[in-house]
């Protein structure tokens, strides 16, 4: 039977639509349908049924790229016609952003509204640590749980010290190893996946992503190519759109397609929680305002100088945290125009601070 539940409809979305029907009652009948897929200016529809819809012409004209709907999301349509007709767009209760590829500054939306995210790496293809310290950052600002998984560990002899590694700069997280071709591992990924949880599915093209997603779904839905096209035997997928999948066990899936760039946001909160280690000695800092650069009494640098934290992961935080920096300046019309007066501002501050220091002052001490 068809119900919005089966599609992740809860408490969060039902009272938005309350408020909405309370607001709009004398307008229109609408009933929540959740985004399975989008084709440009037609979606494909779940909820009390499986249908086709489009925009209505106000929302055609009022939606941005960041608030248009796409896979994941919950909307509110008519579906009275042959096909039916969104006329709002439901709060998002978790959203993955990155920067749009080739922008400085746009922001471009990859799933919405999922409850855990499985970041796929291979042993054989890409395989970073830094990269996964961005997709963790992301998947953190997002609201939703990150689960690392570890495909193909039938091609090499010990996953051991890569599992080891993933665990290093992922603290707390699960790190599943796995093997789509054998189908090792893959029981430990259905337990994330229960009847109305939404699971989405990021990583480099070649990592086995739709791989995955054929097994649990016990079917070739997902195409993948040869094999033999590479020395590292590595098979690419073909997925070019995002589309929400139910298992027949009542979760759900999103498939993403391989990104070459993961740009960050301007939200700093992943990057606290990706970074927990840095975070937990930067809260021994002297100053509070640190940048664990060179300031006296940085317990960051000093993990670094004992051995306790890897300087190049110390250096991947500062990267990243640069970019977060960048995207929130430009987002903040006040510095973007004024950039020489925030400068002078903080050279100004700077020095303050080094007169008071070398007068043995104490400034912002904790």
């Amino acid at each position: 039977m068809n119900t919005p539940e089966r599609f992740g409809y809860n408490k969060w979305f039902d009272k938005q639509v309350k408020q909405y029907e309370k607001q709009e009652s004398s307008r229109r009948n609408v009933t929540p349908a959740r985004v399975l897929a989008d084709n440009r200016d037609v979606f494909i529809l779940g909820g009390a049924q499986v249908s086709l819809a489009e925009l209505s012409g106000n929302l055609l004209h009022t939606l941005t790229p960041e608030t248009r709907p796409v896979a994941g999301d919950w909307v509110l349509v008519d579906d009275a016609h042959d096909r039916a007709i969104i006329h709002h767009v439901l709060a998002r209760r978790t959203a993955l952003f990155r920067r749009a590829a080739g922008s400085e500054h746009a922001r471009q939306i990859l799933a919405a509204n999922v409850d855990t995210f499985f970041i796929v790496v291979a042993t054989n293809r890409d395989f970073s640590t830094r990269r996964v310290e961005r997709y963790l950052t992301l998947v953190w600002d997002s609201g939703a749980d990150p689960v690392i998984v570890l495909n193909k560990v039938d091609l090499v002899d010990d996953p051991a010290p890569m599992l080891d590694e993933l665990a290093a700069v992922a603290p707390g997280v699960p790190v599943l190893p796995a093997s789509a071709e054998r189908g090792d591992g893959l029981d430990r990924l259905h337990a994330y996946l229960e009847p109305g949880q939404t699971v989405a599915l990021v990583g480099s093209s070649g990592v086995g992503k739709s791989s995955i997603i054929n097994r649990l779904l016990g079917e070739e839905r997902q195409a993948v190519t040869s094999l033999s096209e590479f020395e590292s035997g590595v098979g690419r997928h073909t997925t070019t759109r995002r589309e929400l999948i139910e298992l027949p066990d009542g979760g759900l899936l999103l498939d993403t397609p391989g990104m070459r760039e993961i740009g960050m946001v301007d939200d700093e909160h992943g990057l606290d929680t990706s970074f927990s280690d840095i975070a937990d000695y930067a809260e021994q800092c002297r100053f509070r305002d640190c940048q664990h650069v060179s300031e006296p009494g940085c317990a960051v640098i000093e993990a670094v100088e004992h051995g306790e934290l890897d300087p190049a992961r110390l250096d991947s935080y500062r990267k990243l945290q640069k970019e977060a920096a960048y995207m929130e300046r430009r987002d903040d019309p006040v510095q973007a125009a004024n950039p020489k007066q925030r400068w002078k501002a903080i050279t100004k501050n700077w020095k303050s601070v080094t007169k008071q220091m070398g007068d043995g002052t104490k400034f912002k001490e904790r």
